[in-house]
């Protein structure tokens, strides 16, 4: 994607020029050449999501295209080929996971929002087994809003109020409680828990009031400074149903946080030094401040303000001896007295300018009585890859450097000042839009009618530096009239890989910083980049040769894999075979290595195929054990987003979600929509089953014969614990058959998979919680030609779906993993003269396609109907060729 500049610099400075170099045998080379080792071997990928709305309600689909690419090279990524999305909800509990192929960088999916869901604030969670290895802060992790009015009675709205009680802070919550029609709930009960990370703080009981309000107060008193929580709230309905609603605590106080950053990392005495503020909420988002600089004496020494989302900067010398203040005014009128960072008294200060519009101005200073003195060096890096570097002698107070944009890529730019030792110094961020490396779309929409119903046939063009594209593109389409686009909140193809995921902390209204190229824009982008933190790697591990600890490996297909072993030592030469049941049974085979390893791979199955995993000795001895490679799931962590969480999601999305409605009821209508049943609650008596976790495709029970665990505890085999005891059967050594069929052996099927008639005697006796024999034609008809001499079904103890393994007896493993999700295709409808459809279209996403793929000439179509409702339908492509270059185009038309 991007020309790697390694070394290569021309300087002209303002004051002095700095020396360029070549690549050598210096130590600095040497270090240089150290980081493209360790980025080559430890390669790391990013994720983005597109979606297809920004927001949803409990009966929609979220549909999504997944964009993986390598860091280091920008392009569409190879090292993994299998993606795991999540959909968690507020309790930080996974809803859903879909695991989906990766080809040439880039899957897609859904996930159906099933009416047994709760609204709330959602987070959808993306990232590859191989990102675990280096943290949770760049997996792709944003929160989205779900509302539900389809399946809601109870609607609520809470605000909070702040105030100090002995040093504690008093938190004071009016939640207001009404139905689906905003009628208020009045004197109703409400039964309350107020829990702060997960502990309970307070309960209590309180009745609305007659406008259906109420006031729940508790404090937060903890000496750890709970931020965070939710309340449970009870309401009691008039027909004694009871509703639990849980509201968001995104905060116990209205304390602001102010923090003073100097660039480059420190301050020095007697250097003019740019200093960032950023000043952010007890909620974790911005909010603006002003204020004044002192000395110890009181005496004013500059004025600040902070310009967008509570961060800003100024500029400042501090003077030797002297130690300086700020005083904070917020908004609220209240003041604070805070201490700026302390300066030392010699040292090095970096500088980079990157407003100008055709180069980057990186200035070093250095205090008195370092002039002269060591060889400095700038390294300017991104991905891993070295697009700038130099080395001076400091024999001036200040060296000024101007590098054009045009040799540098687009996104984060880290600069590092190091020393002659190649420690590092100092560190900048800067954000180079380098719009030259983007794929332009081009849309012609001669072809999209105007009207409700009327087709809609558009075509692109996709090009790179007046070049045709070759690209992957994904579409969405929505009527803004009924889903409206928070522009500067939007998370797309350029905020997620070319600035949040390399930002650790934080990002707020992360589009902002895309909507507008004009100078205000890139100073608020820049003071993003003086406040934010920076973590794919460190020098220091790089200088130490320390890499991370690499536990998850990529993933190029779906692998069972493990180690036979018997007593505690492993089985070389061992006999493995796999079974699986997908329709029909397949099976492969192989043998351990030395160390008594097997592997099974490029396997590609979906989410409910079961795995019989069968190992023996080089002699056919079956009294092995055998040891899966079990990878443990990702654990969920806290949401980084949390300033994201909307207390009110109801109440925010209430125009959406009840035009939904509309959609949805139509839907149901005409059966197009599956709903959960919900009953009123009723008491039931269990009618035990003796086969309830049976497979039994005619149903639990369902047998000519059934045996159960106290039946079986008295014989070694299971063979002779049958014998003679099952109605109609015989046995031929240990394989047995209905009399009245002796050609064909009994089908035997353990846990729902199928095995051959002389597997019973690997399954321990005690391990069985029940046997099932099905030999009439009434219940044997549904096995087809496999139950034709019979079925005999054998549940066991382990049986029950509660583990994703189980161990019958020495030498059998059953397994059940995680299988490829099959991805729904979006249904559209086509409307055309012939057509009769009498079905209103209330579609809220008019269109979506994952896969729009350009061809040689950098060219793509696609069409669709528009809906029956009107307004302004908001098309949004986003795309990647294969090269990295990335796209994103918004194109609106008006629909009558």
């Amino acid at each position: 994607m991007k020309l790697k500049i390694t070394l290569a610099i021309s300087f002209l400075s303002l004051l002095i020029v700095f020396a360029a170099f070549k690549m050598d045998d210096d130590p600095f080379s040497q270090l240089l050449q150290k980081l493209e080792d360790y980025t080559s071997k430890y390669p790391q990928e990013k994720v983005h999501l597109h979606l297809d709305k920004p927001y949803y309600a409990i009966g929609d689909d979220i549909w999504f295209k997944a964009y993986v690419v390598n860091t280091k090279t920008s392009a569409p990524s190879g090292i993994s080929k299998i993606l795991y999305v999540e959909l968690i909800n507020e309790k930080d509990s996974l809803k859903k996971l879909v695991k989906l192929p990766i080809m040439g960088g880039i899957t897609w999916g859904d996930f159906k929002l099933t009416d047994s869901l709760v609204e709330g604030n959602y987070r959808i969670r993306a990232y590859t087994n191989y990102m675990r290895n280096f943290g949770t802060e760049f997996f792709y992790d944003k929160t989205i809003k779900i509302g539900n009015s389809w399946a809601n009675k109870v609607f609520t709205k809470t605000s909070y109020s702040f105030t100090k009680e002995n040093n504690a802070d008093k938190v004071t919550a009016t939640v207001h409680f009404e139905d689906k029609n905003g009628v208020a709930y009045s004197e109703n009960e409400v039964s309350y828990e107020v829990q702060l990370d997960y502990r309970t703080v307070t309960k209590g009981k309180v009745k609305t009031s007659l406008t259906g309000d109420a006031v729940i107060s508790f404090t937060n008193n903890q000496s750890f400074q709970n931020k965070s929580g939710k309340i449970i709230a009870t309401i009691a309905l008039d027909n004694k149903q009871k509703v639990i609603k849980s509201i968001p605590i995104t905060s116990t106080s209205n304390n602001v946080d102010v923090q003073f950053m100097p660039e480059g990392g420190t301050l020095v005495e007697e250097l003019p030094q740019k200093v960032a503020i950023k000043a952010v909420n007890a909620d974790g988002r911005g909010e603006d401040v002003e204020g004044t600089v002192i000395d110890e004496g009181g005496n004013e020494v500059t004025s600040f303000a902070t310009n967008y989302l509570g961060m800003g900067n100024f500029v400042f010398n501090n003077q030797a001896g002297k130690s300086y203040s700020a005083k904070v005014k917020f908004k609220d009128g209240s003041e604070k007295t805070l201490k700026l960072p302390v300066a030392v008294k010699s040292g090095y200060a970096l500088s980079v300018n990157a407003l100008d519009t055709g180069k980057v101005v990186v200035k070093i200073m250095a205090s008195a009585d370092l002039v002269n003195g060591d060889e400095l060096k700038v390294v300017a890096q991104h991905g891993g890859n070295v697009y700038y570097g130099s080395k001076a002698k400091m024999d001036k107070q200040v060296l000024v450097a101007n590098i054009p944009k045009k040799n540098l890529p687009i996104g984060i730019v880290q600069f590092t000042l190091f020393s002659s030792s190649n420690q590092p110094l100092a560190e900048r961020l800067v954000f180079i839009n380098n719009k030259a490396e983007l794929i332009d779309v081009s849309v012609n929409a001669s072809g999209v009618s105007s009207s409700k119903r009327g087709k809609a046939a558009f075509t692109f063009d996709a090009n790179n530096d007046n070049k045709p594209v070759l690209g992957s593109f994904s579409v969405a389409v929505t009527n803004a009239a009924k889903v409206t686009p928070d522009e500067n909140n939007e998370s797309n193809i350029l905020t997620s890989l070319l600035l949040t995921s390399d930002l650790s902390g934080y990002v707020e209204k992360p589009n902002h910083y895309f909507l507008k190229d004009d100078l205000q824009t890139q100073k608020e982008l820049d003071n993003l980049m003086l406040t934010q933190g920076w973590r794919r790697f460190l020098w220091k591990n790089i200088i130490n040769n320390v890499g991370p600890n690499i536990t998850y490996k990529p993933e190029q297909s779906i692998t069972i894999s493990g180690t036979v072993m018997k007593g505690n030592k492993p089985v070389p030469g061992g006999k493995v075979m796999l079974m699986a049941t997908k329709g029909t049974v397949y099976i492969l085979d192989t043998v351990t290595n030395a160390e008594g390893k097997f592997v099974f791979d490029n396997l590609s199955f979906g989410d409910s195929t079961k795995f019989v995993v069968q190992a023996r000795t080089k002699t056919e001895r079956k009294f092995v054990d055998i040891n899966l490679d079990i990878v443990p799931g990702q654990i969920v962590t806290k949401n980084k987003n949390g300033a994201d969480i909307d207390i009110n999601v109801n109440n925010t999305l209430m125009k959406y979600i009840k035009e939904s409605d509309n959609y949805f009821n139509e839907m149901t209508r005409l059966g197009l929509l599956e709903r959960t049943i919900k009953l009123e609650e009723v008491t039931i008596t269990e009618k035990k089953n003796p086969a309830k976790n049976s497979s039994n495709l005619n149903g639990a029970g369902r047998a000519d014969f059934i045996m159960t665990a106290d039946q079986l505890s008295t014989c070694i085999t299971l063979s002779q614990c049958l014998q003679g005891r099952l109605p109609g059967v015989i046995f031929r050594g240990n394989i047995p058959y209905l009399m009245r069929s002796q050609d064909t052996p009994i089908q035997i099927i353990v846990d729902g998979m199928q095995m051959e008639a002389d597997f019973l005697d690997n399954v321990v006796p005690s391990d069985v919680e029940s046997i099932e024999l099905l030999k009439s034609i009434g219940n044997t008809a549904i096995y087809g030609s496999r139950g034709g001499g019979g079925v005999i079904i054998i549940t066991t103890k382990r049986g029950d779906g509660g583990r994703s393994t189980a161990r019958y007896a020495p030498g059998i493993v059953t397994f059940n993993p995680k299988g490829f999700t099959i991805s729904r295709e979006f249904y559209s409808p086509k409307y055309d003269a012939a057509s009769s459809s009498s079905r209103t279209d209330f579609r809220t996403t008019i269109y979506w396609n994952p896969q729009v793929v350009t061809d040689k000439d950098g060219k793509a179509q696609f069409e669709f109907y528009n809906a029956d409702e009107p307004g302004t339908y908001r098309v949004v492509i986003e795309g990647i060729d294969a090269i990295g270059h990335l796209a994103r185009k918004v194109y609106t038309y008006d629909v009558k």
